[in-house]
């Protein structure tokens, strides 16, 4: 079977492998390439780099019906797309013989868009999988080839979840392949409410306390890997001091903030404060304003207290410029403790 494959990122990586072993790959569609890191030196998406280091025909067009003449000269049977980066126009779904599959990282129609896996967890599902779908006119609304799910776990953040995925899509796609070169070709229509994954800014990271405790946690999960959740700290007014210590001068300028970035949290209760810390110190905070600090690790976390007497631990977070630390070693950097409230910017 004569095949191209549309992807972009690295976890596109492995089904490119897949469909080498699987099939001739007589093309690889990619994003352009373009300036990365600090130094903006320009470099080769991940799928263009091995798709080169495999001796591949590599296409980078800007606008991907730019292609249609030199992809019909490639008479494909099949193009698969995982996570291309661009809708593939009309023009371009008539190319290949069979048509053209998408692989998704949900169960559609939930979780139609750009960001399935981040928007999963943000809203606290609890399942979620593969699906591999012919790709059709709108935004992943093709009939089904074949779908599998499986369980998200309650602390599982998008990095874990990922991993996960990528692994059950291989099988997805493995056993779609097989399938279609035993001429069994399958297209299911979505049953079910849609639900949308639109692609992600980066104020869509934003922390407010003001919120409740599972959703900032769903949050932080959600969106570990980009943008990450955050808040802007400011140094609190003498007004809202409980501890009487004086705020910090370096924070008491009122045009600086602090970006602080929140990698780990676990809610108050939960079974993983419960083996961190020591029996009796975990468990809700009195009820006290949004941002209150309800409670200190050292060396640990620190327990905020969130809307409707919920709470959540903050357990890693990363100042901007700086690396990692647990989140009681930065509240004692900026001399605030038990009864402050975290003032955002």
């Amino acid at each position: 079977m004569r095949t191209i494959f549309y992807g972009t990122p690295a976890l596109a990586v492995p089904f490119l492998d897949l469909l080498v072993r699987k099939s001739a790959v007589v093309g690889v569609l990619t994003s352009p390439d373009k300036p990365v890191g600090r130094s903006l030196r320009v470099q080769p998406t991940p799928v263009k780099a091995r798709a080169v280091e495999s001796g591949l025909k590599v296409l980078q067009p800007e606008r991907p019906t730019a292609a249609v003449a030199e992809l019909l000269e490639l008479r494909p049977d099949l193009a698969v797309a995982v996570a291309y980066g661009q809708l593939i126009p009309p023009d371009l779904l008539g190319v290949p013989a069979l048509g053209s599959l998408n692989v998704h990282f949900s169960l559609l129609p939930q979780y139609r868009g750009a960001a399935p896996v981040q928007w999963s967890l943000v809203r606290g599902e609890s399942r979620t999988g593969v699906t591999v779908f012919w790709i059709a006119e709108g935004l992943d609304t093709g009939p089904i080839f074949l779908q599998r799910g499986l369980d998200i776990g309650p602390n599982e953040d998008a990095e874990g979840l990922f991993s996960r995925l990528v692994a059950l899509g291989l099988e997805v796609l493995e056993q779609t392949l097989d399938e279609l070169a035993a001429g069994c070709v399958r297209r299911e229509p979505q049953i079910g409410e849609p639900s949308l994954a639109p692609r992600l800014k980066k104020e869509d990271g934003r922390i407010s306390f003001s919120r409740g405790a599972r959703d900032l946690h769903n949050l932080v999960r959600g969106l570990r890997q980009w943008p990450t959740a955050f808040f802007e700290l400011r140094a609190p007014s003498p007004a809202v001091r409980k501890s009487g210590r004086p705020a910090p001068a370096e924070l008491s300028i009122p045009q600086a903030s602090r970006r602080v970035r929140v990698l780990k949290t676990a809610l108050s209760g939960s079974p993983m404060t419960a083996n961190t810390f020591p029996e009796g110190r975990q468990g809700g905070a009195a009820p006290a304003a949004p941002g209150t600090i309800a409670r200190v690790e050292r060396g640990g976390g620190i327990l905020v207290q969130c809307l409707d007497c919920s709470s959540l631990w903050l357990l890693t977070v990363q100042p901007e410029g700086k690396k990692p630390v647990a989140a009681a070693d930065f509240l004692n950097g900026l001399r605030l403790g038990v009864g402050d409230v975290l003032s955002l910017a």
